[in-house]
């Protein structure tokens, strides 16, 4: 299996096949092997065309595809394990970040397939997250690793999902009890909507690699990452307090915009990208690389695996949430 590695792009392999799910399988070991090495490797020439070719692949690469929990935004089932691209709008980023990094149980590889790319942009960018972690200044590395970071969020009707989809049941009960089990703190409120904190480590270890890695979303979900005027709306509509999302310090201090911005340049000077091409697919180590959606034109549809669990236990975070048993 040739790969080919070129300055600003992930690893490309060129792959010729009548059958993409029997190349999957035979290709298996290699192929990972490789996405060890480089973190994430994009395979062109598959010819993948709907997502019952593309869960095949999936099953035949990953051991375990995971069901999504705690969801950020909408996207649709095709099968057990197999979603849509989560529905973002298309004119907005969504900058780079780890999938679940703030829950305690994350994929430990994201798969993702292009079954129609757009007229310009939206490409899944990735970038190496030792490589963040080095070019971010020590004393703000420091700071985030000794006392980790906050995600709030109030759950609506109206942005994002409803608390019922996020936690996929309409019980209060189960909702309460996960939230438990997973260190999240949680206050109902009075029009029966909810609101949620939950402290996470900034930095881990990879399990198997050994990378230290800057491991978060603290950039993509705090205030000072949405576009000015979508900032005003929302802070106007719901209040400082309770915007749909954000993000802190763990011990409760406010990430100044010059924090944020200082993030995703650093993430900028890290970044590869390759624009997706139809039939393209993308194994990403969601732990070694942070991924992003680009801003696009023109219909795009991905189709998205969350694969093989990894528990924040298993990975040295300096912070460790509260977990309660019930």
């Amino acid at each position: 299996m040739d790969i080919a590695v070129e300055d600003g792009r992930p690893a490309i392999v060129r792959a010729t096949s009548g059958h993409a799910a029997d190349w999957a399988a035979e290709h298996r070991e290699p192929l990972l092997a490789a996405v060890a090495e480089h973190g994430a490797v994009l395979v062109r020439g598959l010819g993948l065309r709907d997502a019952d070719q593309v869960g095949a692949v999936y099953r035949n690469l990953a051991d375990t595809l995971m069901a999504e929990k705690e969801a950020f935004a909408p996207r649709w089932t095709y099968s057990d394990g197999v979603y849509s691209s989560s529905k973002w709008p298309p004119n907005q980023p969504m900058c780079m970040h780890h999938e679940l990094s703030y829950a305690t149980e994350f994929p430990g590889t994201m798969l993702f397939a292009c079954l129609s790319a757009p007229t310009s942009g939206g490409a899944t960018a990735v970038a190496d997250a030792a490589a963040v972690l080095a070019g971010l200044p020590q004393d703000l590395v420091d700071r985030f690793a000794a006392v980790g970071w906050t995600l709030t969020r109030s759950y609506n009707d109206e942005v994002g999902v409803p608390w019922s989809e996020a936690f996929g049941t309409q019980d209060r009960a189960a909702v309460e009890l996960y939230c438990r089990r997973n260190g999240i703190s949680f206050d109902w409120q009075p029009d029966n909507g909810l609101r949620t904190s939950q402290l996470r480590s900034s930095v881990i270890t990879h399990p198997v690699g050994g990378q230290r890695v800057w491991f978060n979303q603290i950039a993509f979900l705090n205030e000072w990452t949405m576009a000015p005027e979508v900032r005003e709306y929302l802070v106007a509509v719901y209040g400082q307090e309770a915007l749909p999302f954000n993000t802190r310090l763990g011990d409760g201090e406010p990430i100044g915009e010059d924090v944020v911005q200082l993030i995703n340049k650093v993430y900028d000077a890290n970044t590869l990208r390759e624009p997706w091409q139809p039939g393209d697919l993308m194994l990403v180590d969601n732990i070694r690389m942070a991924h992003s959606r680009e801003p696009y034109e023109g219909p795009r549809e991905i189709v998205v695996g969350m694969a093989d669990p990894v528990a924040l236990t298993a990975c040295a975070p300096t912070v460790t949430p509260e977990i309660q048993e019930s």
